[in-house]
């Protein structure tokens, strides 16, 4: 490990009481590689001798100027001395070097030949005396380290930057990734777990370990405690457990851990309706929100899933259906700002503070408040409720569903107006702009290619399933992660006079607002599903009994084979998986295919990036209009409420007019200035 000049400048780093008891240690020579681990591993490797040297430098030049700091500079020069030179590891008197050389390994050249002379006779005597001298010297550094750590040790804290604690090419590199005071590096290390290193360029585990173990010793000054999950990968703990890692408070926190103030809870809101006439059974804005949200759940309110544990009755709020988790995620930012940023409650919004909510979409700000990855779990403390600014469509979408909330309060008597009425939603952009958000067929294949080249681990057989589905089915991620085995059929049709017979393997998937639908499926995809179900231990016939309640994406089952630590951890193959982990399993898979374009097709690699699972949707409802499925089909089969909706992926008006506009563009000539 090479470190720069500033890592070795006392002062930009400080010293604690591991530096101290690492180097009391040093002087009294007990193994190095013992002591290093105990108290100087988030240092780097111990194996570097070069390294060990330059890093027990630094810490003598550090005392030295410690002790100046503070005139006492007979301590200073004491400390710099090398106990090991003088000494050997054995105890014995180490032989007298020359006064030359011992200058120049103490560092000492451009001292006086007086000051070299004294230092010289505090390490050496004459023969008789060097073993007293030696034992003597050990003492007095042993005194002036423990003098030292008194004056000098510093205790760590919340706001101190990393690089005042950590090795600098640690600290830089934590730096870079946003994580600049220490209270930043445990916010991160406690908001994501294990892995919180994983963005982290040239931080592995090993390292990202020992820093964990410095701040956990850190905590007694900071007050920042390291959660035990941390330790722990994400397959080991409980989800309820895990929610336990975020307190309940009045912050930016998901609406199952958002502490309502008693003055701004609604109980008086200026909008309530009169108690008497109220059909909800709910006393204040947060159990009316709660109560929209079950009639939202619906049916799903009871799954399996939902099930909440009888100390966590909010439990059943993490495992909402697709349409009432959007409405959680809408109301929950809307009700988190009203708080905190309007310091009113819901049933007090008037129209000004609906506008004022449509500004703050466009751009929510402070972003550092508000903003964070979607990777970011609600369990977590670095959870936000926004990714960033929202784009008009999404921001449209945001304002409808605010309104059926309100329509809702207000049709259940609990408010007597609703402030969304006559609010002006942005315009999303005209024309057929979804096609913007899918693949060309040559991406397509490519897709397939890298797909059909992955290693074949259970996830990788899953995604090698699971993809081409999402594509031919025009599924969104919660439908195909919510499908079972049991619900693929084989439909038949007989002939009749004016057409002929007709069958298909269909699959029936769940979308939005609980509409069902019937998607067909091609032989290749029934046998891709046989397959994978095989891999799972499964039998493999989609149509067998005892598949009907299989999940159609199942967790992986080679763990214990690829991860040394899952070793003896058994896997249900009946079970499902979330859908961000097939979200994030397809974001990982789409960012290898575009680093394998970025020379050749780097517009295609850009687009790659930026893809998600809904633009597998999007690209077979576009694919498939383009191989001439009607209108009036491809709405039935991808779900459409209209053929509005349906017509946008048509791309018939876009080929004519980019075809049509071709001869005359290719006429025209750039204007240039005439050559001199």
């Amino acid at each position: 490990m090479i470190h720069t000049t500033t890592d070795l400048q006392p002062g930009i780093r400080k010293l604690h009481i591991g530096h101290f008891a690492f180097m009391r240690a040093y002087v009294q020579g007990l193994d190095l590689r013992d002591i290093w681990d105990r108290y100087l591993a988030v240092e780097g490797n111990r194996t570097d001798v070069r390294h060990v040297r330059r890093a027990v430098a630094w810490m003598r030049d550090a005392f030295a100027a410690a002790a100046h700091r503070h005139k006492r500079h007979a301590v200073a020069r004491l400390v710099r001395i090398d106990v090991s030179k003088v000494r050997d590891r054995d105890g014995s008197p180490a032989p007298a070097p020359s006064l030359e050389d011992f200058a120049a390994e103490h560092g000492l050249e451009d001292f006086s030949f007086e000051d070299q002379l004294a230092y010289y006779q505090e390490a050496y005597g004459t023969g008789t005396q060097k073993e007293k001298r030696s034992a003597r010297l050990l003492r007095r550094q042993l005194e002036a380290i423990a003098w030292l750590e008194r004056a000098a040790a510093e205790a760590p804290h919340p706001d101190d930057g990393v690089r005042a604690w950590l090795p600098f090419d640690l600290a830089s590199r934590l730096e870079q990734a946003g994580m600049v005071k220490l209270r930043q590096l445990v916010e991160r290390i406690n908001g994501v777990g294990r892995n919180w290193h994983a963005p982290v360029r040239a931080i592995g585990a090993g390292k990202a370990d020992r820093i964990v173990a410095m701040l956990r010793t850190f905590h007694a000054s900071t007050g920042l405690r390291i959660g035990a999950h941390v330790l722990a990968s994400r397959s080991e703990l409980d989800i309820d457990a895990l929610h336990l890692v975020t307190p309940a408070s009045t912050s930016v926190v998901p609406l199952e851990k958002f502490a309502v103030p008693g003055d701004l809870d609604g109980s008086n809101g200026r909008f309530r309706a009169p108690r008497y006439q109220c059909q909800l059974a709910a006393t204040n804005d947060y159990e009316a929100l709660i109560s929209f949200l079950r009639e939202k759940q619906g049916r799903h309110a009871g799954g399996a899933g939902a099930r909440a544990r009888m100390d966590n009755p909010l439990g059943w709020l993490r495992h909402l259906g697709p349409t009432a988790r959007a409405y959680r995620t809408e109301c929950e930012r809307f009700m988190l700002w009203a708080i905190l940023e309007r310091q009113k409650p819901l049933s007090s919004i008037d129209f000004d503070d609906a506008v004022a909510y449509r500004a703050f979409l466009a751009d929510p700000q402070p972003a550092e408040r508000w903003c964070a990855p979607r990777s970011r779990g609600r369990w977590g403390p670095s959870w936000r409720p926004f990714e960033g600014p929202l784009e008009a469509a999404a921001q449209r979408r945001a304002l409808t569903m605010l309104g059926t909330f309100y329509r809702f309060l207000v049709d259940q008597r609990y408010l007597t107006g609703n402030p969304w009425t006559g609010i002006s939603k942005p315009r999303a952009p005209t024309g057929a702009a979804e096609h913007t958000r899918s693949f060309t067929q040559q991406e397509w294949d490519f897709i397939c290619e890298r797909l059909a080249a992955l290693p074949p681990t259970s996830a990788n057989l899953r995604l090698r399933m699971a993809l081409p589905i999402l594509y031919v089915g025009r599924l969104r991620r919660a439908e195909i992660v919510q499908a079972r085995v049991g619900h693929i059929r084989w439909t038949e049709m007989p002939a009749t006079p004016d057409e002929p017979a007709t069958a298909s393997w269909e699959i029936l998937v769940t979308g939005k607002g609980d509409k069902r639908r019937l998607v067909p499926l091609g032989q290749v995809h029934i046998d891709s599903i046989a397959r994978y179900l095989a891999s799972r231990g499964l039998i493999a016939d989609v149509t067998h009994p005892d598949n009907a309640n299989v999940y159609l994406l199942g967790q992986a089952v080679d763990l214990h084979e690829r991860t040394p630590w899952a070793a003896g951890k058994t896997v249900d193959p009946l079970r499902g998986i979330h859908a961000q982990t097939l979200y994030e399993q397809l974001k990982v898979f789409f960012a290898d295919c575009a680093a394998q374009l970025d020379r050749v097709a780097p517009q295609s690699a850009a687009q790659l990036r930026r893809a998600s699972t809904h633009w597998l949707r999007h690209t077979g409802i576009t694919h498939s209009l383009a191989a001439g499925t009607p209108l009036e089909v491809e709405m039935l089969v991808a779900g459409h409420a209209s053929l509005a909706t349906t017509s946008k992926y048509a791309h018939a008006e876009t080929r004519r007019r980019l075809q049509g506009s071709a001869n005359f563009l290719a006429k025209q000539t750039p204007v240039v200035p005439d050559a001199p």
